[in-house]
């Protein structure tokens, strides 16, 4: 799979949200701590990208985690640990109980400053800008066009962010994306799984209900040309073990919709990170193809193999995560 990044050089891909400490009990009742979120983002990124290009995380965090933090992130040479910063000495601290492999419980016990204009500013020369916040507050909506009125890179945005929010003991919940409209022009490629979807679109009605169902493929749809009227240039709508469906105008500009099947995972042993994951093959597949399919393809690459471990090494190189494309989808026509 020959591509336009192998012939050039010096990359940029700024990485935006979160790193926190993760306090983790599986499926199965095991406990550990970890960092996640950007942290994965980014390191999935050093994996695909050359040694000559360049990942920014741009992160705040607490003081007595900015140095382990860019101890794990200082190993991989290609990223650049700078926007990673303690001054406010505020960062996220999140527990998660996994009750299956994809449904958990939540609670934050601590949350970081959000990231504003000026914490970009010296990474607007970024060919990419993937935002991977947790919480509604963290990148918001100022931040977004900032970056698009400065910057001629590609906004990749995870609708986790602004589709939940915090209460004030802690727990984390889905809430309406109420302003979605307000966000759509500043993002390129807008990745979200179902559950998210359910809080971004209520129908033309816009009328709130109790316990919002699943959209059906034709609410997903609707929702999809929503955003793509508004400047959106793809939908991107994980679907757990069904893989993910990508929206997109056609070359004559009418809404297509393509399904791009799962890769399988032999045994699943960690799911967290896994969007963060798909975040990064979602950016990398469509800064180098330009095909909004290719990226599902680099997106679900990167999040299966972040289930099969616990640790960071569970990233394949890109020689490796081609040949798993191949071998899985077959060359694009």
């Amino acid at each position: 799979m020959m591509n336009d990044m192998q012939s050039r050089t010096r990359r940029k891909v700024a990485v935006l949200g979160p790193i926190p400490r993760d306090q983790i009990v599986t499926h199965a009742g095991e406990r550990f701590e970890k960092y996640g979120c950007v942290l994965y983002t980014a390191v999935a990124l050093s994996a695909l990208l050359d040694l000559d290009d360049t990942i920014v995380p741009i992160s705040h965090v607490r003081r007595r985690d900015e140095g382990p933090i860019k101890e794990i992130l200082g190993s991989f040479p290609n990223i650049d640990t700078s926007g990673i910063t303690s001054r406010a000495d505020q960062g996220d601290v999140i527990e998660l109980r996994y009750i299956e492999h994809n449904r958990r419980v939540e609670r934050q016990t601590s949350f970081m400053n959000p990231i504003l204009p000026a914490d970009v500013d010296k990474v607007l020369d970024a060919d990419a800008f993937v935002c991977v916040p947790i919480t509604d507050y963290e990148v918001g909506q100022p931040t977004l066009r900032h970056i698009k009125e400065n910057s001629d890179a590609t906004v990749v945005l995870d609708a986790h962010g602004p589709t939940v929010t915090l209460t004030r003991s802690g727990e984390r919940y889905p809430r309406v994306w109420a302003d979605r409209d307000v966000w759509l022009p500043y993002i390129d490629i807008l990745k979200m799984n179902v559950e998210e979807a359910s809080s971004t679109w209520l129908g033309e009605s816009a009328e709130v209900t109790a316990d919002p169902p699943r959209l059906s493929t034709e609410e997903l749809r609707d929702l999809a040309h929503h955003c793509l009227d508004r400047g959106v240039g793809a939908v991107c709508v994980t679907l757990d073990e069904r893989g993910c469906v990508a929206f997109y105008r056609d070359g004559s500009g009418r809404v297509a919709d393509e399904l791009v099947d799962r890769i399988e995972v032999e045994q699943v042993v960690d799911t967290t990170g896994a969007g963060d994951s798909f975040a990064a093959g979602l950016a990398y597949g469509y800064l180098a193809y330009r095909d909004y399919v290719v990226a599902c393809q680099y997106g679900n690459a990167m999040g299966a193999q972040r289930c099969t471990g616990a640790e960071l090494n569970v990233y394949l190189s890109r020689e490796e995560t081609e040949r798993q494309i191949l071998a899985t989808y077959g060359p694009r026509s």
